[in-house]
């Protein structure tokens, strides 16, 4: 697969999981994709980088890592992971890429388990001299367990946190400004750049257009990068809207993450709305008004 991609002129490669560093020959792959010239950034929990690996790294440079943080205390990351010793081996892994200079950054996921640490994960992360991030919009599981939703931040939650940081609000205003105030230009069921500029392979080696949306996916066993770019992809692109749904012609449609792949994990279709991303994206409209 890395050979079709780097023949197909794919540039950027993200290797994600799950855990990456869970498989044994997880170096392997990486250095292979490396030789192909492929820039590659790695997403990671950090829990199992060892002086081993940090070294390795640091001789066959990522273009970027990124971990993600559960908690900025050890009873609230573990709390979250269920993981006994998670939190010392995660911290272990930050200073071990940072000792090495390594491109760093770290970000959360934000639920009620670990929202109340939210800031305290910034100022760690800036106090590394490390870029943070979060997304307080927690999703249900590929195969529409609704177990995660027990975790959501209430959507008037979400948006107090936006509202809570001058540079995300930012960001909002500057996308509002651009694509906002007015519904699609076109019929297209895809509003974004999946299968455009990017797609997913996932562990099993389907690819679909997104993370997010792994139906409708195409195996590349039985098949080639080539004719899953040139052919699969542009169907997928193809689809227009088949419902009346309101996502089709709102106008709060640049302050909402709803997406084919949401709706289809939350609802077993790609077109039904996610009220709580709804109520996110009015609730979010409503703040950059009284801002």
């Amino acid at each position: 697969m890395l050979d079709q991609l780097a023949d197909e002129g794919c540039l950027w490669l993200l290797l994600t999981g799950g855990e990456p560093f869970i498989r044994r020959d997880f170096l392997d792959i990486y250095t292979y994709a490396k030789k192909k010239g492929l820039l590659v950034s790695v997403f990671t929990n950090g829990t199992m980088i060892t002086p081993r690996i940090a070294d390795y790294l640091a001789d066959w440079r990522p273009f970027n890592i990124e971990i993600t943080l559960y908690g900025s205390t050890q009873n609230t990351y573990e709390r979250v992971t269920g993981v006994s010793g998670s939190f010392k081996r995660c911290m272990e892994g930050i200073e071990l890429l940072l000792e090495r200079n390594l491109s760093l950054k770290l970000k959360s996921v934000i639920m009620t388990l670990n929202d109340h640490e939210l800031w305290d994960m910034k100022a760690f992360s800036e106090g590394l001299g490390v870029d943070f991030r979060f997304d307080a919009e927690l999703n249900i599981r590929l195969d529409g367990g609704k177990g995660p939703a027990e975790f959501r931040l209430s959507p008037r939650d979400v948006v107090e946190l936006d509202r809570a940081d001058e540079k995300r609000m930012e960001g909002w205003r500057e996308f509002e400004a651009m694509f906002g105030g007015k519904p699609p230009k076109t019929d297209s069921l895809y509003q974004c750049g999946a299968g455009i500029g990017t797609f997913h392979i996932d562990s099993t080696g389907n690819l679909s257009a997104c993370m997010m949306a792994r139906e409708p996916n195409y195996d590349l066993s039985q098949g080639t990068v080539h004719l899953a770019w040139v052919d699969f992809l542009p169907g997928v692109l193809e689809q227009k809207w088949k419902s009346d749904s309101p996502c089709k012609l709102c106008e709060l449609n640049a302050m909402c993450t709803q997406c084919p792949g949401m709706a289809y994990i939350e609802h077993g279709d790609q077109e039904t709305p996610v009220d709580y991303l709804c109520q996110i994206a009015h609730l979010r409209a409503e703040a950059l008004t009284l801002a």
